[in-house]
């Protein structure tokens, strides 16, 4: 399993999502985030408005149970520093064994390597929880994601503008 992805701008760990941790989560959304990018489409007024705001609280409530729970998904605030600087989820795949990951971080967090920190610990997680593969899907054009997938050791395979990404968790990481 991918011990090490490379090397991290400080310390980056992953706390389950949960009411404590839920409010810090938005506020980093609102300040450092547009909507589209941190929680799935809504009927409401652009931007940050109330209503988008309790959309995001609902959206992230609805995962609170985990992988066992209804949406099969477990999420997990990433914090650097102390403080609260995205999100990171794993979700059960119809494959056993198998979970789909994906992320977000603050604008301020990002190109300093917790990317990377942050899938390293999702990697720790899924295996923790028996999974054997981890998969994500991202665009070509988001060379963050592309980057911290490759550093992390995945396989990588391009479609058009989509790329789509395989960790193997028993696999050995790459060399730096």
């Amino acid at each position: 399993m991918p011990a090490d992805c490379g090397t991290v701008t400080g310390a980056v760990r992953l706390e389950p999502l949960d009411e404590r941790n839920l409010e810090p989560l938005l506020s980093v959304a609102v300040a450092e985030a547009e909507p589209g990018d941190v929680m799935p489409p809504v009927e409401a007024p652009a931007g940050w408005s109330l209503a988008r705001r309790e959309a995001f609280r609902e959206f992230h409530r609805a995962n609170f149970a985990g992988l066992d729970g209804p949406t099969r998904t477990r999420m997990y605030a990433i914090l650097a520093g102390g403080e609260v600087v995205g999100m990171v989820r794993m979700s059960r795949c119809e494959e056993p064994g198998v979970v789909e990951t994906g992320m977000w971080l603050g604008r301020s967090a990002r190109g300093q390597g917790l990317g990377v920190g942050a899938l390293r610990e999702l990697l720790n997680e899924a295996a923790a929880a028996g999974m054997h593969a981890v998969v994500a899907d991202t665009t070509r054009d988001n060379m963050g994601a592309v980057q911290v997938l490759k550093k992390c050791g995945a396989k990588l395979i391009e479609n058009g503008d989509k790329v789509h990404a395989e960790i193997c968790l028993d696999a050995t990481p790459p060399a730096f």
